[in-house]
Order: C-alpha cells, then structure tokens, then sequence
C-alpha cells in the first residue's frame, strides 16, 4: 500500500493505541501504562503504520541491553487493514530500525494456532527454534521464531571470501581452510574431495566421540604443501584435545601424531606461535591480505562444547564476522545465515577459548607464499 505511512509513535497516538489493542486481542493486552513505558524507552522501538491519517497498525520491538537481540513483542493491525501488506511492512520497518541499532537477530513469540501470522513469518524468512508452553493468559503455547537481520556488506577493506559449507559433521577445519587459500588463489580446489584429503592429513585420529577433527598444526601443514604461507597460533604445547579422550592408548595415539606433525613442520617455513592471536593480530592479518582460520567453541552459539573451526572475513569495531562452515538444515538455516556472520567482539573473546580449564586458543593465518 504506497499511500501507508510508517514512523515512530508518539504519546499522541496513546489513544489509538489503545482502541487499535483492545480491538485487536482478547487476552495479554498491553495496558496504557505500559504503552506510555515503552514510549519513554529510547532503546526500544514502537512503530506505526498509518492511512488517511489514521492508526492502522504498530509493531513494538524491544532492544535487549546486554545483547545483540531484538525481538518483535507485538504486532497488531487494524481488521480493516488486514490483507493489504501492513503487516509486512511493520516488520521489515521493525527490522530496518533494529540492524541499524546493531541488533543480530530479531526474535518473536506466536501463538501455535495463528496460522496466518506463521506464514506470514516464515515466508519473510523467520525459523522456527522453540517452543513456549503455557505461555499466553488462556494458557496457549507460543512458537519462538528467529531471523537473522544484520548483514555485512564486503568491502575493498579487507579480502572477499568465498563460501564453501562442511559436507561432513568432522570436517569443519578443512572446510573452513579451503576458504582460506580460495581466497588467496583463485585455483584452488574448493571440492568434497580436497576437503576429505585435508581432513586425512591434518586429523588428530581421536577427539571426542566418532571421528576426529583437525588440529592448527596439521591444518597449517595441508596450507603449506599446497603452496601458501602459514603460521600457528596455539597457546599450549603438546598434544591436543588429550583431555577429550579418556583410553590410555588413544592418548598415546594424539601424542605421536603431534610428534609427527612437529617433525614435517621441522621441515617447512611454518612459524609456530606458542601465544593466542589476538583481534588486533587478526585484524592485522586481515589488512595484509592475509585469512586467519580460528578454533572455537560453539557454546555461545548453539550450547555445544564441540571444538569448532570457523574463517574470520572482517573485523570492525563492534564485530568479527565469520565463515561458519556448518550449515543446520534440519533447523531450516541456509547458507546466507552462515557467511560474514557479526560476532560481537566480547562474544567472540569468550568464543575462541576452547574448554574450561586452561582453555586452548589456537589459530591458522594463511597467507600467499613469499
């Protein structure tokens, strides 16, 4: 509807409000008071849609202060309004106001019954991630929906990278290396078969459960036989990951293929950095034309303790974004949701420290070879 107007309310419109409320639910209303609350919030944002001058809808986001959230609180449009878009446009208004206040993800609750609001959320991209029971007065369940909304646009600042997803659940680290060198050289292969190959070369044989993943020192190892530059940023010495395994033998096993890999590291130009790269250092790397691949743990994003392996691609003052390689299909993401992800830059300190006691920070930077 062009002739729709969207903007901020103002306690003007505390009468419209009001009416357009108590038209609109039968239960959970929003009183006056708490209206006139968030109208004097300036974290939070109340917008509205109007026509001919009159209050057809709002949308009432809540900015969380400890977080990078946003969430849709309520949404309400006017019966004589509804199937025209108004709702749509609040949302993407909604949206608009809550990236540009640096918010990651917007998220809302919906009734499991509301079948129209549902569509209307999952055709504009939203996924479903939980459920509330028992969450509305009538004692109704509500559907948790999220949607990432902040994106980062690649600029002359810093390499562009290419995205390249996982195909296995234990090839996170090559997958996130072929991004890496893809970015560097052009050739390089970026196929299933060179992320198994670097997975058998750079594989610690045992970590955790099923397969094992890769460690810095073999990662930097598969980068220098194809040709670039690479240094290890690992803030231990020894073994990795031994604390995950809990066989004597399968102990012994992590410690003589990190002996291996010290050997063949003997033999190349690779530093290794007994330190933990820093975000200046990555930052710096960044502006050299340079791609630091990172181990993470990803508590902080889906309560998993699993080691991680992620290619950072920009950092400015506010966030690190990532490649994430692992891709949930089963959770509806794509691979839009996992490429330059912004990272809150506190967040990400707390991420790239793997494990609680004495926790491991290793790094992979891959640069051209000089």
């Amino acid at each position: 509807m062009s002739d729709v107007t969207l903007r901020q309310a103002s306690s003007r419109d505390l009468d419209a409000l009001m009416e357009l409320e108590n038209r609109s639910f039968r239960d959970d209303r929003i009183s006056r008071r708490s209206f006139r609350r968030f109208l004097d919030m300036p974290r939070d944002r109340l917008v509205v849609a109007e026509l001919n001058n009159q209050l057809i809808g709002y949308c009432l986001v809540l900015m969380n202060a400890a977080t990078r959230l946003a969430r849709i609180y309520s949404l309400a449009v006017s019966p004589t309004a509804r199937g025209r878009g108004v709702g749509e446009m609040l949302i993407r208004e909604a949206e608009k106001e809550a990236a540009e206040a640096d918010r990651i993800v917007m998220r809302l609750e919906v009734r499991d019954d509301n079948a129209a609001a549902i569509n209307l959320y999952k055709r504009l991209g939203y996924r479903q991630f939980g459920t509330y029971r028992d969450y509305y007065e009538d004692h109704g369940d509500a559907l948790r929906f999220e949607r990432r909304i902040l994106f980062y646009e690649p600029s002359r600042e810093f390499p562009k990278v290419p995205y390249y997803p996982q195909t296995t659940e234990f090839s996170c680290g090559p997958a996130a290396l072929i991004m890496a060198m893809a970015t560097l050289d052009e050739k390089q292969p970026v196929t299933t078969l060179e992320e198994l190959k670097i997975w058998r070369e750079a594989t610690t044989i045992f970590m955790l459960a099923g397969h094992g993943g890769c460690g810095p020192h073999g990662l930097a190892l598969s980068a220098w036989h194809r040709g670039f530059h690479a240094s290890a940023w690992i803030s231990k010495e020894g073994a990795l990951f031994k604390d995950t395994v809990r066989n004597d033998d399968k102990k012994r096993v992590l410690e003589l293929v990190h002996e291996g890999f010290l050997h063949d590291i003997g033999q190349t130009g690779i530093a290794i950095h007994h330190d933990p790269l820093t975000l200046a250092g990555m930052e710096s790397a960044l502006h050299e034309g340079h791609v630091p691949v990172i181990l993470i743990s990803t508590w902080q994003l889906n309560r998993s303790r699993v080691p991680h392996w992620v290619t950072v691609c920009a950092i400015d003052d506010q966030f690190v974004y990532l490649h994430d390689p692992e891709i949930d299909v089963h959770a509806g993401e794509t691979m839009a949701d996992k490429q330059y992800l912004p990272i809150d830059r506190r967040v990400f300190d707390r991420m790239s420290r793997y494990g609680s006691n004495q926790p491991l920070q290793a790094a992979v930077i891959v640069g051209p070879r000089r």
